[in-house]
């Protein structure tokens, strides 16, 4: 197949490994900013109070105000994100990535956990743990980014 002229060839393995960690945390980056925002500007009505996770999700997407739909729906796109670097670790059979990846992925769990019982029940501590297990999703991102662009070193050589 031959490739169009000035087009970039596919990435692979770790190059696209990179790129993934890379996109994910510029993503946990806007919704750190986006759930700021939300957390100081945006009043969560009385309406969209109990039920559990999804109802909650549904309820910010269905019934705004429009910054909390849109942090619901950045949370969406970021668990599906953490899930396709999970599945890139897994088939890379890289355990350090795997470790990584898997405690991003279940750090944005927890994030989404917290918002939703912050939906259901307005108090602090659980906004305080949204933007603390962010925290720890992007940390795991910033070392996969670390690890993913060091030169790697030849077998023999120490440090590997």
């Amino acid at each position: 197949m031959a490739q169009r002229p000035g087009a970039r060839p596919r990435a692979g393995g770790a190059e696209a490994a990179r790129r993934s960690s890379f996109g994910v945390a510029v993503a946990l980056l806007i919704q750190y900013a986006v759930g700021l925002w939300v957390s100081v500007y945006v009043t969560v009505p009385a309406r969209d109070q109990g039920g559990g996770i999804l109802a909650a999700v549904g309820r910010a997407l269905a019934n705004g105000p429009a910054a909390l739909g849109l942090h619901a729906a950045l949370g969406l796109l970021l668990l599906l994100g953490s899930i396709v670097l999970v599945v890139r670790a897994v088939v890379a059979r890289d355990r350090f990535f795997m470790v990584t990846t898997t405690v991003s992925l279940l750090a944005v769990l927890g994030a989404a956990g917290s918002g939703a019982a912050f939906v259901n029940n307005g108090q602090d501590g659980a906004s305080l743990a949204m933007g603390l297990l962010t925290a720890v999703a992007l940390l795991c991102q910033l070392i996969n980014l670390l690890r993913l662009s060091a030169p790697h070193h030849a077998p023999d050589q120490p440090g590997r």
